[in-house]
């Protein structure tokens, strides 16, 4: 079997999208986007990302594969890739604004006239048994709770953006093991269905360093879902203010908490690659 691809990118953090629009199910199975993720004998990407048909009143459905095969609720980087790649599937009747179903609820962006993409992610989750973690009683916030990992304790703050995130401020971002403290935050037991965790460097109240370890997908340059969990981390812990810039090691982010509405949104690039089929 053939499959046409386009793979896009959004801050680095890179994806092959693929046009499902006539079927409700991915056309790929999970095994199958292993392989094409491969970087030395794939395409290589983060990630697989389905263009579905929509369901009620929504205009599509997202689903994606990450590079080791899991599935996660949602990806803010991809759904900006997403909503490029619909654009160039539509042609002249795109349009600028998309309601995209996901696991993680309806994600709506918006095409700006600049050709940034500026996504509403809905609200964020703050309860324990939400995020979810073991890390406090299921109606309560996790906020600077102790986690030992590596042999020492980490004072983490976790929010849910539909995915879970573990965030973590230290003073030097470019200091952390990521490779080796990672993995062991992901698959550390108060988190049941593993975490993404990120690591912070506040440089003033609107404007912070992250580096992340991806659930089911390892060091990535971006992470939305992430720089959107972390702006909400920091608020919670009194780190920075409800607006600013995210400086992820692909590029930054502009991430805000609404005030008016408590919804967040997350402003950022998302480009076209290659297409091709394999």
């Amino acid at each position: 079997m053939a499959i046409e691809f386009t793979k896009y990118q959004g801050l680095g953090n890179d994806f092959i999208l693929v046009d499902n629009r006539s079927n409700p199910e991915p056309v790929v199975t999970p095994e199958q986007a292993v392989k094409m993720c491969d970087r030395h004998f794939g395409i290589g990407a983060d990630g697989v990302i389905f263009a579905l048909p929509g369901e009620n009143v929504s205009d599509y459905t997202m689903r994606i594969f990450n590079s080791d095969g899991s599935e996660p609720e949602m990806c803010g980087n991809g759904i900006r890739c997403l909503a490029a790649f619909l654009v160039d599937l539509e042609g002249d009747n795109s349009k600028s604004k998309y309601h995209i179903n996901t696991l993680a609820g309806e994600i709506i962006p918006e095409i700006m006239p600049d050709g940034q993409i500026k996504v509403d992610m809905g609200f964020p989750r703050l309860l324990a048994g939400e995020i979810p973690t073991t890390l406090a009683p299921k109606d309560e916030k996790v906020v600077n709770r102790p986690l030992e990992v590596a042999g020492k304790s980490w004072d983490v703050t976790c929010v849910s953006m539909g995915n879970p995130h573990c965030i973590t401020f230290v003073d030097d971002v470019a200091a952390i093991e990521l490779e080796k403290i990672g993995p062991q935050f992901e698959t550390h037991s108060a988190f049941p269905q593993k975490t993404n965790t990120e690591f912070i460097q506040v440089v003033s109240s609107d404007y912070v360093k992250m580096r992340v370890w991806e659930r089911g997908a390892g060091i990535t340059l971006a992470c939305g879902t992430g720089a959107c969990a972390t702006l909400v981390a920091g608020v919670l812990a009194g780190k920075c203010g409800r607006k600013a810039t995210v400086e992820l090691p692909g590029g930054c982010l502009q991430i805000e908490w609404s005030e008016v509405d408590q919804k967040v949104y997350m402003t950022g690039p998302a480009q076209k690659v290659f297409a091709g089929n394999i």
